[in-house]
Parts: structure tokens; sequence; C-alpha cells
């Protein structure tokens, strides 16, 4: 196979246990007013947020701040960052936080520099917008690759949507990346960051083509590290050097670095997404509650392609087994791996049952064409059904 590819990522990365050194550089690149937006408070409990405001104080920095960012960030929340932009006019928008902090700032940004809808112009229609404000990171938890791309999602709360965009005025200027400050989330937020970590390398290395490209070699090495840190983590959290794979792992999971080469599916996440919109429930829970069901339907449409995840990243012997058989095995190994860490392998633990609204959720869920078969709405309904 011949494919052609152009490749920029222009977020600087600081990474390590004195990261935040870098941050007084960072602030005087810009101007004097900073719009600090993060969560529901973790970053006070831990003492972050003190530690970020000093460096701003000392900076000489006009701040707002724009607070209480859930996880799935909803467009109301959006719409009132936009607002407080307008009227306070910041140079930049800093995000302390994880991947829901992040683009909820990065909708901000795009969203503040034009008069049109930010929802219907590039969360709907997907439109490019023509500018944004600069966005400054510093990442508190391991899942989304936010800190390090151009892509953000965002939940209709009113209309029950759930819906990704991307474009290059979205990355990061800079990104600050301390793995002790992941020590903060708590136990299931660290385990859905790294369910959404092993879906991401998922929905590329599930895809065509399957031709041996180094891009599924290096899928598979860090869907390997991701598994031994992931085990390593949950039982001792505050591991650095498990944290840090973590962490470091879900930046490359998706930061473009892995695309080449390759389709991409996505429709998981395109499901899950839909999911999120109806219960607000953590985004990598969802994925794993329908991952093991989801590959077992994508399986006959590329059993080779199962068949080579089983044996190279859980190391199962093809020994007397067709490809299917392997694959199946390969797909039930990580099913047993996201009970291991206290992952969701049923929507009914996500708090779903047969009287919630599945048939909407599958009709309203965007169907790409990127994987190894396409998806109608009635198999997304029975999808769901299964995974009950």
């Amino acid at each position: 196979m011949s494919f052609e590819f152009s490749y920029q990522n222009p977020t600087r990365i600081h990474f390590g246990e004195n990261a935040l050194e870098n941050l007084p550089f960072e602030l005087s690149i810009f101007g004097e007013k900073v719009l600090l937006v993060y969560g529901t408070g973790s970053i006070k409990r831990t003492g972050i947020y003190d530690t970020v405001m000093e460096c701003l104080l000392k900076a000489g920095k006009t701040v707002k701040e724009l607070s209480d960012v859930t996880s799935n960030p909803t467009a109301s929340k959006v719409y009132e960052g936009i607002a407080l932009s307008n009227s306070f006019q910041p140079d930049l928008i800093l995000a302390v936080g994880g991947g829901s902090v992040i683009d909820c700032a990065k909708a901000i940004a795009v969203g503040a520099c034009t008069t049109k809808d930010f929802w219907d112009t590039f969360f709907v229609k997907r439109e490019s917008p023509e500018d944004a404000l600069p966005v400054g990171v510093v990442l508190t938890m391991a899942g989304t690759g936010s800190e390090m791309n151009g892509g953000a999602v965002i939940t209709n709360e009113l209309e029950k949507k759930k819906y990704s965009t991307q474009h290059g005025y979205m990355y990061p200027v800079f990104s600050i990346l301390n793995p002790k400050y992941t020590y903060s989330v708590p136990q299931e937020q660290m385990v859905s960051g790294i369910c959404d970590i092993i879906s991401h390398l998922m929905e590329t290395y599930c895809s065509p083509s399957d031709d041996d490209i180094i891009t599924d070699a290096l899928i598979e090495a860090i869907l390997k590290n991701t598994l031994s840190s992931a085990r390593i983590a949950v039982k001792d959290p505050y591991n650095y050097t498990a944290r840090s794979n973590l962490m470091w792992g879900a930046m490359l999971a998706l930061n473009g670095i892995l695309d080449f080469g390759k389709m991409e599916d996505w429709m998981a996440h395109q499901i899950e997404h839909q999911i999120g919109a109806f219960t607000a429930c953590p985004h990598g829970l969802g994925l794993s509650a329908i991952s093991a069901n989801y590959y077992r339907r994508v399986l006959p449409y590329a059993p080779n392609r199962f068949a080579r995840f089983a044996t190279n990243v859980f190391g199962i012997s093809s020994e007397g087994k067709t490809e299917t058989q392997l694959g199946y095995e390969g797909i039930d190994a990580l099913e047993s791996f996201f009970k291991e860490i206290g992952a969701a392998t049923t929507l009914s633990e996500l708090g779903l049952t047969t009287e919630s609204p599945l048939r909407e959720m599958a009709n309203s869920c965007r169907r790409l064409q990127g994987g190894y078969r396409k998806w109608t709405k009635d198999e997304i309904y029975a999808l769901l059904l299964e995974s009950l």
C-alpha cells in the first residue's frame, strides 16, 4: 500500500514533576488577561489551584474564573464562558483539569471569536472556525488526549446530543503535564480515563488498512504498556512510573501520530456519545460497557485483525485455532481486563434498563464510514440492548 500524509502538531509539551516551572515562561508570551477554566473543585482540594494562581499573580495577570465545568461539558457552560470572554476579552484561556475542562475551553475559544452560534456552526454543521483565542493547559487527568489535539466534545443537554469537532485552531498552544497531578482524580475517573485511552487506540487499530505498517506496531506497543501500567495504577495509584506511562500514552493515542495508513473507525465513540448525552455517564465507562459486544459484531468483517490483536497485545497462543476463534479470545481478554480494573462491562452498571430511551440513542447517533463495517440504526439499537 502507498499512502501520503502531512503532519504538524503545534502544541508545546512540558512533561514531568517540575513541568509547572515552565508556566511563567508560557504566560510571558501573552497579554495581561487570563480566563481560568476549571472543574468542580478537585484542583482546590489538592492545592493545584493555589499553585497556578500564584504563578498567574506573580506574572502580573488579571484573572477571571469559569468554574464548575462538569464531566461531559455542556453547551450551556460554553455559552456562559463565551459571554464571560466577550465581556472580559482575555488574552489567554488557561484550562486546568482533564479533557472535559480542556474541551470546554476550546469551544469557548472558537465561540468567542465569531458572532455565529458555536454549537450549530462548529459542532452540528462542523464548519471551520476563522479564528480562536489561544488555549493553554495544566492537565490533571489522563485519558482524552485533548491536551495535544484539535478536537473537542460537547453535550447539548437540551437537545440530548453529544457531538465532536476538530480543527487546527483548537490545538492548545502549550500543555503542562505533571503525572503527580493525576493523583488528584478519584479512582473511577482514573479507570474511565484508562478505558478511553484503550478505545482511542482501538478505533484506529481496528480499521483498514491491514498492511503490516509501523502504525499498527506502535498501537500494539502502547496498548500493551497501557494494560500493564493500568494494572499497577489501580493497585498503587501513587506509582509515578505507571501514572507517567498512562499520561504519555493518552497523549500519543490521540495526537494524530497514529493515524497514518489507517481509515479509523470511531463508531464506538459515536454510540457512546449518545449514551453519555442521555445519562451523563463517565465517557470511558460508557465505552468499556459496549466495547466487547461492539467488537464481536465487527470481528466477522476482519478476523485476521482481531487474531493479530489477540496474539500481539494479549499474548494468546494461536495453536490449533482459527483466526475467528483467536479473535474472539482476544475480545474476551479485553472484556476481562475491563472487569479486572473495575470498569463497567454492561450498560446496566451505568443505570440503563430496557425502559431507557435506547431507540432514541441509536437513532441520534452519527454514523461514520471509516471502519470495517457500516452500522444501521437498527444494528446500533440491537448492540445497546445486547450490552445491557
